[in-house]
């Protein structure tokens, strides 16, 4: 995660956030809401879990349960800015942001997973009037379905409400990129533009005479709908899904199913719990469901783990995950998405070849990261979306422009830009610009900043 240098928030005052639950999510905003300067107070039932990240970092903590009145006056309700409920109750997470918002006046964000609220979010988040609802799982199923639509990619972002999407690649041995300049290429594949590369391990923001090399990881943007023709311009082979396994029946599993099975690829998922399989099928009348040990490669062979275009781990084990992976790049050549929870031996999973790898956490944290950020800074400039990319080397941000500010009605190429950064897009009224230095930020715009500098939260950030 990205870290916000006191330099880059001189001119605005910290944020006072509450964060209730110290569970995986809870702890990797702890991380991140900390480094950014902000003063963070923490509320768990588990004494042992607020001792340990107490100890770990410079919040304060308060056993107790982050719904009770007396607790939130305690941990300073009056005085926060934002309140962030990250239990692993859906109700106790909602009825805590319902309390905030009553006692203070402050802004709530709740975590809720369960399906049946699934319809429900944006009526709950209206009615108790809340910043943001949001399904980890849902999150992630998207996301590893936007890859399966693409299944040439490693990783699909959508940015502009879903106008504009980066696309991720990596450069095989073989291709006609080998060899050939970013200038080059730009000449020959129309509606994109190259923002990133990971190149031997160190990532580079390429501008014109960048010369692509085997092995390199590349990323770029362009239309919504143009990803697949994009593609093929880079000489990237593309096809289409047409089935998918899913191992393990969980909630993520369930809304990749119907988002797959929406779009009309063939869906089976193998449970191991009768009770889920019977829920499954009622569930999801369109999908197989298989009642068997996901695990056993003999069953996968059976129900054809050899022949499927599309394999998706989805248990709530990283190592078996992993391992069926493994299995599958050995036995078949399905594209293959890797959900993994944890990312403490992110350096081992690096080096592994696991295709697309999904973190529901980081999915999840980034979502309420850019809304704290856009909080902090000029609520007239909001940070629209934000991405971590290339284990937190990169970020990728859309800024709102809602007012002028230094940045706005000067041509690009007029501007002091800092180093390593690029302006990716400018989206004005629904219409994507890749900009030109004669180009200008706009108030109304939203604008894609891509930058290995971190911690941005206002457009002006992009001066030097």
């Amino acid at each position: 995660m990205g870290i916000f240098s006191k330099a880059d928030s001189s001119e605005v005052k910290p944020l006072h956030i509450i964060i209730v639950g110290c569970g995986k999510v809870g702890h990797t905003l702890i991380a991140q809401l900390s480094k950014e300067g902000n003063d963070i107070t923490i509320i768990d039932e588990s004494e042992q879990k607020i001792s340990d990240i107490t100890n770990q970092y410079d919040v304060m903590g308060i056993v107790g349960n982050g719904a009770s009145y007396s607790v939130q006056k305690e941990a300073g309700i009056d005085d926060t800015d934002l309140l962030i409920a990250v239990t692993d109750s859906d109700e106790l997470n909602l009825l805590c942001c319902t309390i905030a918002t009553r006692i203070g006046k402050c802004s709530a964000i709740a975590r809720v997973r369960n399906p049946e609220y699934s319809t429900e979010l944006n009526y709950l988040r209206d009615r108790l009037g809340l910043a943001m609802i949001i399904n980890p799982e849902m999150e992630a199923a998207l996301e590893v379905a936007r890859v399966l639509y693409l299944p040439s990619a490693l990783d699909v972002n959508t940015f502009a409400h879903g106008e504009a999407q980066m696309i991720k690649f990596k450069v095989k041995d073989d291709s006609k990129l080998v060899g050939a300049a970013v200038h080059n290429v730009a000449k020959e594949a129309k509606g994109l533009l190259f923002t990133t590369v990971l190149h031997d391990g160190k990532v580079i923001i390429p501008n014109g005479n960048y010369v692509f090399s085997a092995g390199d990881m590349v990323s770029f943007v362009t239309y919504r709908h143009n990803g697949k023709n994009a593609l093929k311009s880079l000489g990237v082979p593309t096809s289409n899904v047409r089935d998918c396994m899913i191992i393990g029946g969980g909630k993520a599993a369930y809304y990749l199913a119907s988002q797959l099975i929406h779009e009309n690829i063939s869906v089976k998922i193998i449970e191991r719990d009768i009770h889920r399989c019977e829920e499954l099928s009622e569930l999801l009348p369109n999908a197989i469901i298989i009642n068997g040990d996901g695990t056993n490669a003999d069953l996968l062979k059976e129900e054809g783990i050899e022949t499927v275009d599309s394999f998706v781990p989805l248990t709530g084990i990283d190592e078996e995950n992993i391992l069926l992976t493994l299995h599958a790049k050995q036995v078949s050549e399905a594209k293959v998405v890797t959900k993994i929870n944890r990312f403490a031996f992110s350096d081992v999973i690096n080096t592994l070849d696991l295709g697309s790898i999904v973190y529901p956490r980081i999915i999840t944290s980034e979502a309420i990261i850019a809304y704290a950020r856009a909080k902090r800074a000029s609520m007239d400039s909001n940070i629209e979306t934000l991405y971590h990319l290339y284990n937190d080397k990169v970020e990728a941000i859309e800024f709102r422009i809602g007012k002028p500010s230094q940045a706005t009605g000067t041509p690009l190429k007029d501007l002091r830009l800092r180093g390593h950064l690029m302006v990716s897009f400018i989206n004005r009224n629904g219409r994507i610009i890749f900009p030109t230095g004669e180009d200008t930020i706009e108030v109304g715009d939203t604008v894609m900043i891509v930058t290995t500098h971190t911690g941005f939260s206002d457009i002006v950030d992009i001066l030097a």
